[in-house]
């Protein structure tokens, strides 16, 4: 990545924040499936700023250390080679779009928290992707029972576009 994309991602991003773009700031009874201001699509929307790096899964990497006892680094085989785990949910994105019954296949985040072992003092994730993008994440989140990092959507590898 450029530096020049780089700084566009950045920018893009902050301009969202700052914007709020497309929070409706209500809630939704827990018994409403599609949350207000949503609407629902049958396809997956590609959502980038038009960055897809390309990762070859001879040199994909998948590193977690830091505040753990037992730091791992995981090529594509590794990361197959781990116990499988599979989901069900549905996506409901900041953009405004939801998709019911997305089939997930990947390691389970408790699986990988078993294997790398937190210290007592870790509270939160920071992921960095190929594209250098970052996010943060509460650890205790992380660590629920249905999340895990995906390899598969619906029965196929994620595609270049959403992996």
């Amino acid at each position: 990545m450029t530096d020049r994309d780089r700084d566009k991602l950045i920018s893009q991003k902050q301009s969202w924040a700052r914007d709020g773009r497309m929070l409706t700031g209500k809630s939704a009874a827990r018994s409403q499936r599609l949350p207000p201001g949503q609407h629902l699509v049958r396809n997956w929307p590609v959502l980038d700023l038009g960055i897809q790096p390309e990762v070859d899964r001879n040199h994909w990497l998948l590193t977690v250390d830091g505040l753990v006892e037992q730091p791992i680094t995981w090529n594509w085989s590794d990361f197959l080679a781990e116990p499988q785990f599979e989901s069900l949910s549905d996506i409901h994105c900041v953009t405004t779009w939801s998709r019911y019954d997305n089939h997930w296949r990947g390691v389970s985040a408790r699986q990988i928290i078993e294997r790398v072992r937190p210290l007592a003092r870790a509270r939160n994730l920071v992921f960095y992707s190929y594209d250098n993008y970052t996010t943060n994440l509460r650890l205790d989140y992380f660590s629920a029972e249905n999340v895990l990092l995906a390899h598969s959507w619906e029965g196929e590898y994620l595609t270049r576009e959403h992996g």
